[in-house]
């Protein structure tokens, strides 16, 4: 693996939270052209470990590098500018507003002007652009006069991957998207993060395990705050430890 393609990276993370160890150096690189899985029962880690990538969290020991860069102190709206996005496990979109509506707030964060406070921001052609762009990519571009709460569950949350999108990301990382879908929703996922994955990192925490093996490049499962494997899925799957641990 080259060191150029290498988009995200974590190096020997830890965390703690008081005498609990919920990292435990942890090392794991994501690619560009790739969608790398993190899989593992409930309470691994997992879920710490995404909040750490994301700037949320301050880890106990260890570095975060986006783009070669280590930003381990960055706060989460600077790695976001500097092209990290997240979705989450719950939806957060504004269900009041437009499909259209959200994906423009989201691509305001990127492109704010704080000093033409008094302009009405539908005025801005770059987050305009920006929004509409992103809808096309998610595939959502003839709902976008749509009231967002109306949506199927499968719409909002391909609108929550739109929304990433229009803050123009090179990473991202995905808590849980194809939770709650029926089978026509995950196909339709599944297809999206195949076509991001060509421009992008994707760090994917999922638990549908028949997705997981479709659209990886590379699993690493954690159990108890540790990584006890991180290999192709066809190596996964073998793997003796993984089998006992987690797939059964």
């Amino acid at each position: 693996m080259s060191p150029a393609e290498v988009l995200l990276a974590c190096r020997e993370i830890s965390h703690r939270w008081g005498g609990l160890v919920a990292v435990d150096r942890v090392s794991l690189e994501v690619q560009r052209g790739s969608v790398h899985a993190l899989i593992g029962t409930n309470g691994a880690g997992k879920s710490t470990l995404i909040n750490i990538l994301a700037g949320e969290i301050v880890p106990s020991s260890g570095c975060v590098e986006l783009l070669g860069q280590d930003v381990t102190a960055w706060s989460q709206p600077r790695r976001a500018i500097a092209g990290l996005g997240r979705s989450y496990q719950r939806s957060t979109i504004y269900p009041s507003f437009t499909v259209f509506e959200n994906c423009r707030l989201a691509a305001q964060a990127r492109t704010q002007r704080p000093w033409q406070w008094w302009s009405n921001a539908r005025h801005c052609e770059t987050s305009t652009a920006a929004a509409h762009a992103a809808l096309r990519r998610a595939g959502l571009d003839a709902l976008g006069d749509s009231r967002a709460g109306l949506l199927s569950h499968g719409h909002m949350r391909q609108l929550e991957i739109a929304m990433c999108l229009a803050t123009q990301p090179v990473v991202l990382l995905l808590d849980e998207p194809l939770a709650g879908m029926g089978a026509q929703e995950v196909e339709r996922m599944l297809g999206l993060l195949g076509e991001l994955k060509a421009e992008h990192a994707i760090l994917l925490v999922e638990h549908d395990m028949d997705a997981v093996f479709r659209i990886a490049d590379r699993i690493t499962v954690m159990v108890n705050g540790a990584v006890i494997a991180s290999n192709v899925p066809a190596a996964v799957r073998a793997s003796a430890e993984v089998q006992a641990a987690y797939l059964g």
